[in-house]
């Protein structure tokens, strides 16, 4: 292969790679759209129907501690690692242990909704958001 041959190869497969890193995003900010509509919807059903938001904790990774947070809302997993906030905020509740965290609490950061939480976990661990905001409005 000539160097022209092989530059124009590295070209092309930057290209490529150019261009499938856009379609993953493309998708990623379409599928957050959805979720965020769903969680749109559940919110206005919880204002009227319930279930009433509860206090959020944050858990440390080991999963030896909680952390309290300033936030309110509803866990999406059993293992209470998931949640959206009362403003419709999606956040991964995890955290390393702290000592300021033990005292003064932690504030998480929100992140884009996935339409699947757990998304490429073990078998059993990921869950659609429409099943897990169906099974909150069952609980309310």
């Amino acid at each position: 292969m000539s160097d022209t041959d092989a530059a124009r190869w590295r070209a092309e497969r930057r290209e490529a790679a150019h261009a499938h890193a856009e379609a993953l995003r493309q998708r990623r900010e379409s599928e957050s759209a959805q979720a965020r509509a769903m969680i749109t919807e559940f919110l206005a059903h919880a204002r009227e129907h319930g279930p009433q938001p509860e206090p959020l904790r944050v858990r440390t990774y080991d999963g030896r501690a909680r952390y309290r947070t300033p936030l309110h809302g509803w866990y999406l997993r059993f293992d209470e690692t998931v949640a959206i906030d009362t403003d419709g905020e999606f956040y991964v509740l995890r955290t390393p242990p702290s000592v300021v965290g033990r005292l003064r609490g932690v504030r998480p950061e929100p992140s884009d909704p996935p339409l699947v939480i757990g998304a490429g976990g073990k078998d059993g661990e990921s869950i659609d958001m429409k099943d897990a905001l169906a099974r909150l409005r069952t609980e309310g």
